[in-house]
């Protein structure tokens, strides 16, 4: 830990607070702030400290372990900070807030799926998590939340999001307060008189669920991408987007840990060819962890590429413009699910 660190990581907590209180996603002395040293070591905001108005006595060093190691009173979710950066690793920054309108919609609903397609790609399902104390005390669903979605709501509470910097959390609190803005302006110009009833239903439901099928596979085994091709090139759906959109190209995809990879090579939404490279125009990377969870229907694959989940190197506009035969594949592959 060095102070050359530390004090610009201070300059920057405080001018991500000082963003959100200008953007109205904080108010009064609520949310909190932190941002990794380094393995052992995280900066936090302090006690009743207003986020807006930070100074860089009011940003604390601490411990993970809870040491402090600067005199003063640090915020009291330091517990949901600490076990954020002791269950990812690779996450540098966290941000909590009392965000109004989503903390409104929440209150009424236990879930969230954007309509616009920027929101879509960005945030993905946000789900609500039960907060039954004025902080953070059992902090394993969060954890667990965190998981599948890089933002989570603590219901009655607030919105926690980590990213692998403090504006990458900012984005993602702003997209979803943003995104309910949206969703409940767009309810002000229906004029069937059924409006709240009507999303209030649509927002609670749970999303449907494809059915368990087996058996299940071993992750990227060979029988797994020989039905992966089978569901795909057998698809009616696919077949009509693909062709409509004239979806030509090479997509690769690639386990991290273990360089495994295999290239699809489409051609008019239909796969002519699978290899065993990794020479392709786009190529999909992510850890193992991740890959299950694409394949088991607990992570949505465009929402982890935005939030740096799964790694997408390529030109993400021209792959955009496929975005319906792509999604097509992302639920086929999961309906592939794996051990």
């Amino acid at each position: 830990m060095t102070e050359i660190t530390v004090k610009q990581l201070k300059i920057d907590i405080i001018a991500i607070g000082r963003l959100l209180w200008e953007k109205n996603l904080v108010s009064g002395l609520n949310g909190n702030i932190s941002a990794r040293v380094d393995t052992e070591t995280i900066l936090l905001t302090a006690h009743d400290t207003c986020l807006g108005l930070l100074q860089e006595k009011d940003v604390l060093a601490m411990k993970l372990d809870g040491k402090l190691l600067e005199e003063g009173s640090v915020s009291t979710e330091n517990l949901l900070h600490t076990e954020i950066y002791r269950n990812f690793a690779d996450i540098m920054a966290v941000i909590h807030t009392h965000t109004t309108f989503t903390n409104a919609y929440y209150l009424k609903n236990q879930s969230f799926s954007p309509s616009t397609f920027e929101a879509k790609f960005h945030l993905g399902e946000v789900r609500a998590i039960e907060q039954k104390t004025p902080s953070v005390t059992e902090v394993k669903p969060v954890i667990k939340s965190l998981v599948q979605n890089n933002i989570t709501v603590l219901k009655n509470h607030g919105v926690v999001a980590m990213g692998k910097n403090l504006f990458d959390c900012f984005l993602l609190i702003q997209g979803l307060e943003d995104a309910v803005k949206v969703d409940a302006l767009s309810r002000l110009y229906e004029t069937d008189g059924k409006s709240f009833p009507r999303a209030k239903i649509r927002a609670s439901k749970p999303p449907a669920r494809l059915p368990n099928i087996t058996p299940k596979y071993k992750l990227f085994s060979e029988e797994q991408m020989k039905e992966i091709v089978r569901l795909v090139n057998g698809d009616p759906q696919l077949k009509e987007l693909g062709q409509k959109t004239q979806m030509t190209m090479d997509l690769a995809v690639r386990i991290s840990e273990t360089g495994e990879s295999y290239r699809f090579s489409f051609k008019n939404g239909r796969i002519v060819e699978v290899g065993r490279d990794e020479n392709a125009e786009f190529l999909i990377s992510a850890p193992t962890s991740i890959w299950r969870a694409v394949f088991n229907r607990e992570i949505d694959p465009f929402v982890a590429t935005t939030q740096k989940k799964m790694n997408l190197k390529g030109d993400f506009a021209k792959i955009s413009r496929w975005y319906a035969p792509c999604s097509r594949i992302f639920e086929l592959w999961q309906r592939v699910p794996v051990e």
